[in-house]
């Protein structure tokens, strides 16, 4: 008995000290502190999922996005594109429309509804704090919402 109490509390603690040791810190989650300038800072990246198939299927557009090297905040302006950490935000273009526009949300994932039946893109670009399209930071996605398609309601 006392070798099975033994046993279960090495278990224990080894399985303590080892969540500890391959738990992320808040900084490898979130990135940098926006308290501190970053020196050499790595280009931003653009991650973004295809759209939600069962969004297609009712005519909403729903891609979970992320980004790395960038804070995506509410600010804007040639003043802005200086700061570090870096700071920006979304540009999201429908059907090739002339006009865009910025989210600057962060809320991980672009939501757009009533997609009529038929093919349609979506294109959403990292931009800086003065709208410029970061290099290579683009993504399109094209698909086709079904004839079938029901409506959704938010």
């Amino acid at each position: 008995m006392i070798l099975f109490i033994k046993t279960l509390a090495a278990a224990t603690a080894a399985t303590v000290l080892a969540t500890g040791a391959f738990a992320q810190s808040a900084r490898e989650i979130r990135g940098p502190s926006p308290y501190v300038a970053v020196e050499n800072e790595p280009e931003p990246k653009l991650i973004v999922d295809p759209p939600l198939p069962e969004g297609i299927a009712q005519g909403v557009y729903w891609a979970q996005y992320r980004v790395e090297n960038l804070r995506i905040v509410p600010v804007f302006g040639a003043g802005a594109v200086d700061v570090s950490p870096r700071i920006g935000h979304l540009h999201v273009i429908v059907d090739d429309l002339p006009w865009w526009w910025a989210d600057a949300s962060d809320n991980n994932t672009v939501d757009i509804a009533n997609f009529p039946p038929g093919p349609h893109k979506v294109n959403i670009r990292l931009v800086d704090a003065n709208h410029n399209v970061i290099p290579g930071q683009e993504v399109t996605h094209t698909f086709t919402v079904p004839d079938t398609a029901t409506p959704h309601t938010h």
